[in-house]
């Protein structure tokens, strides 16, 4: 089961995909986010292109577990993606997966201004591998 993970922010949507078998998470790509019809317009390019059967959003919460302002949108923009693709739609507590995609971007002596291109995509492939490691397919 091909999953497509989210990491979504106001300027910028990471995309991460599982492979078919659903044990890893690989950056896809990073949407600028220009309105709501063309966002989820390519999320649904992107589901029918790579055969996805589930989709898996980061909501950010605070570090006591509450959702903030900004987890409130993420779930404003979830309703508006069921309103308009029909696959299940699951969401995962992405508390620090920048910081994790980060730290790895670093690790791997990738540049600050290359960073700050695929850091969505990567935090994206942070959420869903947390995802799949923990068995929750």
């Amino acid at each position: 089961m091909r999953i497509m993970g989210l990491d979504v922010g106001d300027k910028t949507i990471g995309v991460a995909l599982s492979d078919p078998l659903g044990w890893t998470a690989q950056g896809l790509e990073v949407i600028r986010r220009e309105n709501v019809e063309k966002d989820i317009g390519r999320l649904s390019e992107i589901a029918q292109e790579y055969g996805v059967e589930k989709i898996l959003v980061g909501i950010p919460k605070n570090m006591n577990a509450t959702i903030g302002p900004q987890g409130e949108k993420v779930l404003a923009f979830i309703e508006q993606l069921k309103a308009r693709i029909d696959l299940p739609i699951k969401t995962w507590d992405e508390r620090l997966s920048t910081v994790a995609a980060e730290r790895m971007l670093i690790q791997a002596d990738v540049s600050r201004s290359k960073r700050k291109k695929v850091i969505d995509k990567m935090a994206a492939a942070v959420i869903l591998q947390g995802y799949l490691d923990a068995g929750a397919r």
